[in-house]
């Protein structure tokens, strides 16, 4: 039995008929797809779409921010749904690249459908291609090769049939999860052939639960039981993996300290007497000086970013030994660890059997519930009084204000800019999908597009997005979509006039803010430094079909809020806030170099600095 259908027609006809499942829960694994139409897609995958309405098209803005909202939809997915997106061929195509580099790094999935350039290259050189006098074998498409787990191109209607099973092969891969690319040349899409009946049958894709080698994890059971005081590092792996419970018995049970890496963040209530918060270069002073000590670390679904290790400056016990438990053998053998490569949910569920009625010492475990609760009199604090009492109104208070306002599951957004160190910090985190921060790429202008893909993957959740001047700026494009599909969230909008974020490390390394204010040129000095540029963000926004309300205060904000929460349609809270104040570190270093010689007296003293802490740098083998 045959179809004859062309090949966009029998790319959607596949893909709308594949299923995901596990624990015995079966769902429908896309939600439809994302795209933006141009010669190089509308006849084959528009003409497709077209024909297959129950596969939803959704009218995006920008390639980019389009697929930010896929990543943002399988993010609070916990990786079980996915989004298609399609673009024409050229800038369209390479404008994904951004996003499929931020999918793969965060190990989201994502599936790209570019268009490409005539297969037959009868036509060649068609308007967008890119030339090459070595090789006619080449367009910017292979651009996608290095920021995809998976890539392929389409050059006979045949090659489909092999293809597309490996699409969701690594699509629903565990341990192999990001963007996957499949190249379609714009003639090739439009060609039929008489496709096997077999390949449009439903298919559903079991997630499994891998479990760990024995002897592997009674080791770890060992070293655990030896420990005098071992640490837990969460990462985004215990969510995904939907640890969270067995996570909260096993160190409820044990006494174990519970750190958060930025994805791992909610994997456990911040008011557990076993909670330390946020672990690393931007983390809590109490998180950094536990992990200090600690003998043991447990790595639970990380990669040990340099923002979790602080660069490699913190874990300084000199016996310290690291367990890793992460579905990915590559993660999971990082800091010369013991590998338990598997599940997180079963493996603490096992792991917890092999440990009996192991605990940590009384005093230890005391020790971590008075820093439990000396870290949250310290956020109640800043939350009230911020960091200063001169306007405009603190990036501490906005926070706080948004996070006391949020319901339990509600979901905020960040990714970008000075907020999501002091988010990292300060946030009050109740449920796993409370806090949501892109902080694999840290991709100024994903936010916005996030709040749309978070609301269309839970529409139960109200979302609130936080995003910087900055962010704004290079994208906002998918207000419009939220208008024209009906999904509202909220955006808070603080706009500070500048890159706080990269004003405060140009500071750091002696640089002295250069580059990083939005100023008109002195034309004196020649320099960016005259009066603030006349730029309207809240008339913008407003202008988009946002609702746009200005606060400037503890008082309007919160009324703002309960104003955003009754409105129908996307809403935009806009917020002056201080360039300069945010929530200070605490004794953890993120490594940035610094130029070795300048005649900056400012930069020479970076240097040392940068030397001297460089000493405190390891080496794990």
């Amino acid at each position: 039995m045959t179809r004859r259908l062309t090949v966009a027609q029998a790319t959607i006809t596949f893909l709308k008929n594949q299923y995901i499942e596990r624990d015995g829960v079966e769902e429908l694994y896309f939600g439809g797809c994302f795209g933006i139409f141009g010669h190089g897609n509308v006849a084959g995958l528009g003409q497709a779409l077209q024909q297959n309405p129950d596969f939803r098209y959704y009218q995006c803005r920008n390639e980019q921010s389009m697929v930010h909202t896929a990543v943002a939809y399988a993010k609070v997915k916990n990786r079980l749904g996915a989004f298609v997106c399609t673009t024409s061929i050229g800038p369209g195509a390479t404008n994904m690249i951004t996003g499929a580099a931020l999918a793969t790094i965060n190990r989201l999935p994502v599936l790209l459908l570019p268009g490409d350039i005539f297969a037959t290259r009868e036509p060649n050189p068609v308007l967008q291609q890119l030339e090459s006098a070595s090789t006619q074998d080449i367009s910017v498409n292979d651009c996608f090769k290095p920021v995809s787990k998976y890539w392929d191109r389409i050059n006979r209607p045949e090659q489909l049939i092999y293809s597309l099973p490996e699409v969701m092969r690594v699509l629903t891969s565990q341990s192999e999860m990001g963007a996957v690319t499949l190249s379609m040349p714009q003639d090739v899409q439009t060609h039929a052939y008489d496709f096997p009946e077999e390949l449009f049958k439903k298919r559903v894709w079991h997630v499994g639960r891998p479990r760990p080698d024995l002897p592997t994890l009674h080791k770890a059971a060992e070293w655990i039981r030896s420990s005098k005081n071992p640490v837990i590092v969460a990462g985004g792996g215990a969510i995904y993996s939907g640890a969270e419970t067995i996570l909260h018995d096993f160190a409820t049970k044990t006494g174990i300290p519970v750190g958060e890496t930025f994805a791992g963040k909610g994997a456990v209530k911040f008011d557990e007497p076993y909670s330390i918060g946020g672990l690393g270069a931007t983390g809590t002073k109490y998180a950094i000086e536990i992990a200090n000590e600690a003998d043991v670390v447990i790595g639970i679904g990380t990669r040990y970013s340099d923002f979790t290790t602080a660069s490699k400056s913190i874990f300084k016990n000199p016996d310290v030994k690291f367990i890793n438990i992460n579905v990915s053998e590559f993660d999971a053998f990082k800091h010369a660890a013991l590998p338990v490569i598997g599940d997180a949910k079963v493996i603490l569920e096992e792991l917890s059997i092999l440990l009996g009625d192991f605990a940590v010492e009384q005093d230890y475990r005391r020790k971590i519930a008075d820093y439990n609760q000396a870290w949250d009199n310290e956020v109640t604090q800043i939350y009230k009084d911020g960091n200063s009492t001169i306007p405009p109104i603190d990036q501490a208070i906005v926070i706080g204000t948004l996070n006391n306002f949020m319901g339990r599951r509600d979901v905020m957004i960040n990714a970008s800019g000075s907020a999501p160190g002091d988010l990292h910090k300060l946030w009050r985190a109740t449920d796993s999908k409370n806090f949501h921060l892109e902080y694999g790429f840290s991709c100024m202008g994903y936010e916005i597009a996030a709040g749309l893909g978070a609301k269309m993957a839970d529409p139960s959740r109200d979302i609130y997005v936080i995003c910087g001047d900055g962010g704004y700026l290079m994208n906002n494009h998918e207000i419009v979509t939220s208008i024209q599909e009906g999904v509202k969230f909220t955006i808070l909008l603080l706009n500070n006039n500048g890159y706080a974020s990269i004003g405060g490390l140009s500071e750091s390394i002696g640089s002295e803010r250069f580059g990083t204010m939005y100023n008109y040129r002195d034309e004196n000095s020649g320099q960016l430094s005259g009066d603030f540029l006349p730029v309207d963000l809240a008339k913008n926004a407003e202008s988009l079909g946002a609702i746009v309300i200005k606060a400037t205060d503890r008082t309007s904000l919160e009324q703002a809020l309960e104003q955003s929460k009754i409105n129908t349609r996307t809403t935009v809270i806009y917020i002056e806030t201080s360039l300069y104040r945010t929530v200070k570190g605490y004794h953890a270093w993120w490594e940035v170099p610094i130029a070795e010689v300048s005649e900056s007296a400012s930069v020479q003293k970076a240097f040392e600095t940068y030397t001297e802490n460089k000493k405190s740098q390891r080496i794990f083998l």
